[in-house]
């Protein structure tokens, strides 16, 4: 989670309301154990468009990701974890592409937004006044006229600075608007707690289409003003935002659809109006996809549960890059026991951040991880916001959630899951391109860093909890 784009003032005020807010709730991150990985024994079964497939034909599907090139016992491994943990089923049939950066994301959506015929879902954290949210507000006003129901949640939070006039135009335009956990507790509809904040990415086009993963609504991820963007920086030596996006067709869309209406309804939203929102399913490729959504209402988030035990049971190499790192004892641990087991871990992390307590909290943990040897890099020429990992080549993950306890306690977040080896080469790519723009982080020269990095570390990560 980052602030949107206050003055430092304003950031520190929003903080300290924030922990306040969160002192009263201190939630604690459950202990994933192989009892609980393994729970329940039963056979991994698919979904397709007209609901559970057979035995016979799940174990078909499952056998054709494997023989596309999958370690077999690995596969199977990853799959055991994922039924038994996940709470949401494995779709078959969809159609998955993977979206870099800020310009190609908003063109895809935009495109898929005036194309809408029946209704379009969307929640997000930032939604911001400028250039971006202006054309953005442009496309949802055109299809409300045009007969398209628009349902819109935004975060209190984080469209603080947003002024009230620019979600009135979309509500005198008909499009229903929503805001999550307001910070004003008179309108708080659904009780008030403002340290659980809804930070998903998520728009749904005619239940057909589904755009999520890091992007908010925001022109920091333009170039010189431009929606077209750019890998150098902006005028003011302002760095270009680095951020992965998905776009999913096919029969698991309905699975993000059900997350969305089930935070209109949490909230206490009006009755959405009457509308297709679950077409009959159709099959668009050939990507098995689990939707994983995470709120600070329920025992515990199953997208940290599931990423826990995926790097518990890696074998070859687990490869994460996030954009705000400050770890949980046991998502610490289990990235050393990976190592110690012969496991390449490899994190891909910022070098600049818009938020410096967190940045400094996550560099707080270096000298641990590397002395366990870890393998750390640090992003530069951008500003990395990514959200994804890649484990085993089999199993890779896109979403809105953060390595940190704000993440996976307190906030709404949002993860799809892809099986197989296919795409899981087009993250290896992903990751090392990345990986070709970043500095690694070397032990001994870290240590040798400055005594106001130290001080400014041990600070911030006493904070870890809240941010």
């Amino acid at each position: 989670m980052s602030f949107p784009h206050f003055g430092r003032g304003t950031r520190w005020v929003i903080a300290g309301a924030l922990c306040l807010g969160g002192l009263a709730a201190c939630n604690t991150l459950p202990r994933i154990t192989p009892d609980m990985a393994l729970r329940p024994a039963r056979q991994v079964q698919v979904q397709g468009m007209h609901g559970p497939l057979s035995a016979a034909r799940s174990k078909a599907i499952l056998d054709g990701l494997k023989s596309r090139g999958a370690d077999s016992d690995i596969f199977n491994s990853h799959l055991a974890l994922e039924e038994a943990l996940a709470g949401s089923p494995l779709v078959a049939g969809n159609k998955v592409v993977l979206l870099q950066d800020g310009a190609s994301t908003y063109e895809a959506m935009l495109a898929a937004i005036l194309d809408a015929r029946d209704h379009i879902n969307m929640e997000t954290y930032i939604l911001e006044d400028d250039e971006v949210g202006r054309r953005f507000a442009d496309a949802l006003l055109a299809r409300q006229q045009r007969g398209v129901q628009v349902n819109l949640i935004h975060d209190a939070v984080g469209s603080l600075g947003t002024p009230r006039e620019y979600f009135q135009r979309l509500t005198d335009g008909g499009v229903r608007v929503l805001e999550y956990g307001p910070v004003n507790p008179l309108t708080a509809r659904a009780g008030w707690n403002v340290n659980q904040r809804d930070h998903r990415k998520l728009i749904v086009v005619d239940g057909r289409v589904a755009f999520l993963g890091g992007v908010n609504i925001s022109g920091v991820y333009s170039a010189s003003g431009s929606l077209r963007g750019s890998s150098k920086p902006r005028r003011g030596g302002v760095l270009p935002w680095r951020d992965t996006h998905l776009q999913i067709e096919g029969p698991v869309v309905g699975e993000f659809q059900k997350l969305f209406i089930e935070t209109w309804e949490r909230q206490k939203g009006d009755p959405l109006a009457p509308r297709n929102y679950f077409p009959a399913p159709v099959n668009r490729g050939k990507e098995v996809v689990r939707a994983l959504g995470g709120a600070p209402e329920e025992p515990f988030s199953a997208i940290y549960a599931t990423l826990i035990s995926a790097i518990d049971n890696a074998e070859i190499e687990v490869l994460l890059t996030n954009a705000y790192f400050a770890p949980d004892p046991q998502l610490l641990a289990v990235l050393k026991a990976a190592v110690k087991r012969g496991v390449d871990v490899r994190l891909l992390l910022p070098s600049a951040t818009d938020s410096a307590l967190i940045f400094h909290a996550g560099r707080s943990y270096y000298d641990e991880l590397l002395r366990a040897g870890v393998k750390i890099y640090e992003r530069h020429e951008a500003l990395l916001h990514s959200k994804t990992a890649l484990i085993d080549g089999v199993w890779s993950t896109v979403g809105s959630t953060n390595l940190d306890w704000r993440s996976f306690l307190h906030n709404q977040e949002l993860n799809a899951v892809v099986l197989g080896p296919e795409f899981g080469a087009q993250m290896r790519a992903a990751f090392d391109r990345d990986l070709a723009a970043s500095n690694p982080i070397i032990l001994e020269q870290w240590e040798r860093r400055g005594l106001d990095l130290r001080l400014k570390e041990t600070f911030a990560r006493l904070w870890a909890y809240w941010l």
